[in-house]
């Protein structure tokens, strides 16, 4: 029996098909685009699925397999990259897209706003009071 192209047995174009599908899927699926408003999220944010987003119509199955692994646990994008076997890129486009239409949440880590008491006197942590936890450590 002949295989195609990635070892798979070949049933006259069945494997020629999957091939070019595979290298056309990508940009298929994004419409083109490479980038989004929010497209830039971190590999480690996390999504979640908001109440309801289950019951939308009209999703692609990509989008539709998001929801699926993010609806009972939070999923990193970097790790759906991995379960849908998709470029990470696309992966960013679709989870902002989704983002857009209030079918998820995304969670990212943001730094933590210390004030050492240069520059402006917006909310933070003062110098005096990060001094007064180094002497609370240390006289420990």
């Amino acid at each position: 029996m002949p295989y195609g192209p990635l070892g798979a047995a070949s049933h006259g174009s069945h494997a020629a098909d999957g091939y070019e599908a595979a290298t056309v899927r990508p940009y298929a699926v994004t419409g083109g685009r490479v980038r989004s408003a929010l497209s830039d999220l971190p590999l480690e944010a996390l999504v979640e699925v908001l109440p309801g987003a289950v019951a939308s119509r009209g999703l692609t199955p990509e989008k539709r397999a998001i929801l699926a692994h993010a609806a009972h646990t939070y999923v990193s994008i970097a790790e759906l990259s991995a379960l849908l076997r998709l470029p990470l890129g696309v992966v960013r486009i679709l989870v902002a897209d989704m983002q857009e239409e209030g079918q998820l949440a995304v969670h990212t880590s943001t730094p933590v706003n210390v004030h050492t008491g240069h520059g402006s006197s917006q909310s933070g942590l003062s110098l005096s009071v990060l001094e007064s936890v180094l002497n609370g450590i240390s006289a420990l």
